[in-house]
């Protein structure tokens, strides 16, 4: 028999996870790669696990979900709007999204179908989830202390992936992650916009950051100062792990949140002095704030929905000249519009391959 599963994005935490999976009777499912992986290539390695686990039989893929904890919360976030159309849901204990807010790849129409549960022990981070619902994307948060791993688990199960959804929304900047459903758009052009369908793209001002390198923390640690609880391999900057930055310029660091609020004002680039504490040794670091600077990247979006009173298949697109449509057998006899212009009756189920050829828009079997 088929079990629900949890797709980890992380392999360090399989011993937590796969606990709490058997608590519940649900699989598990292990990524490859490591942490020090580019962030993509971790996606794609999830990727990878999840669809091996599908095609060897031993999991349903209806109730996939994907989860993560700690400093790998904001993975959670981000495989998601990578990889919209995989999981049922997400659930993401402590942490914050902020790190993936950063990578500015966070669209919140990625969430339509795969809504995130965020559960941590700040009260504080409420806020935080009510901007990104109020951006639109689909999530919720609780309170660490009144959630219970009944709780969890009662709230994925309810979601389940439908490999057919009547209405599809997904945006992307790589046609590596532009999977949506039952649309795949294979082929880009950013001159073939459409002002019907805007960017989704969070908007979130990057924090600036110190110039000590590529430093993780845990943006939940009550203090004092910045814990640091991660850093790449091969680092050769002042830091180590468990190190605390107590202060600023002679300001002290009360937590992991006043970091953040100080980054998040930070709007030049001035030298400055941090305090770090190394056990019970304190040692003044020259530094500066490096505030990012991001460049404009266009994206792609598809918008595909079913109509079955009407026998309609709509779809919208912006900055796509290429795109696979897989029709299920429910859906033949339904006559096919793309972009307002009706294209074909689907007579049989399958793959049809809609493309824009000299300004005209055709459709044709995949080949």
């Amino acid at each position: 028999m088929k079990k629900p599963a949890l797709a980890m994005v992380d392999s360090n935490d399989a011993a937590h996870w796969q606990a709490v999976a058997q608590e519940a009777g649900w699989q598990t499912i292990v990524p490859g790669g490591a942490a020090s992986d580019p962030i993509d290539t971790r996606v794609l390695a999830v990727a990878s696990a999840v669809r091996g686990a599908i095609q060897s039989g031993g999991v349903d893929p209806g109730h996939i979900y994907l989860a993560g904890r700690g400093d790998s919360a904001a993975l959670v976030f981000y495989v998601i709007s990578r990889l919209p159309d995989l999981f049922a849901a997400g659930i993401a204990i402590g942490g914050s999204p902020e790190a993936a807010l950063a990578t500015g790849r966070i669209y919140t129409v990625n969430f339509s179908n795969c809504p995130v549960l965020w559960v941590t022990g700040n009260d504080a981070d409420e806020a935080m989830a009510q901007k990104l619902k109020g951006a639109g994307m689909w999530m919720e948060w609780r309170s660490a202390p009144e959630t219970k791993n009944a709780d969890v688990f009662s709230w994925l199960a309810a979601r389940t992936r439908d490999p057919f959804p009547l209405d599809v929304d997904c945006e992307t900047d790589s046609p590596t992650f532009a999977s949506c459903f039952w649309l795949t758009p294979g082929k880009f052009d950013v001159s073939e916009s459409n002002d019907v369908l805007p960017r989704t793209l969070v908007a979130t001002a990057t924090p600036a950051a110190l110039d000590l390198g590529a430093f993780g923390y845990r943006p939940d640690d009550p203090g004092p100062g910045v814990l640091i609880s991660h850093l790449p391999e091969k680092y050769a900057g002042p830091l180590k792990l468990g190190d605390r930055i107590t202060a600023l310029d002679g300001h002290p660091i009360a937590d992991a949140h006043e970091y953040q609020a100080m980054m998040a004002r930070a709007s030049e680039e001035p030298h400055a002095v941090a305090m770090v504490q190394r056990g019970k040794v304190r040692t003044r670091v020259e530094t500066r704030i490096l505030v990012p600077h991001h460049d404009f990247v266009p994206t792609a979006r598809v918008e595909g929905k079913y109509e079955p009173g009407q026998k309609q298949i709509l779809i919208i697109s912006r900055s796509v000249t290429e795109m696979r449509v897989s029709i299920p057998e429910a859906w033949t006899g339904a006559s096919l519009l793309w972009n307002g212009l009706a294209l074909e009756r689907i007579d049989k189920a399958g793959c049809v391959l809609l493309k824009v050829d000299k300004e005209l828009l055709h459709a044709g079997a995949c080949p």
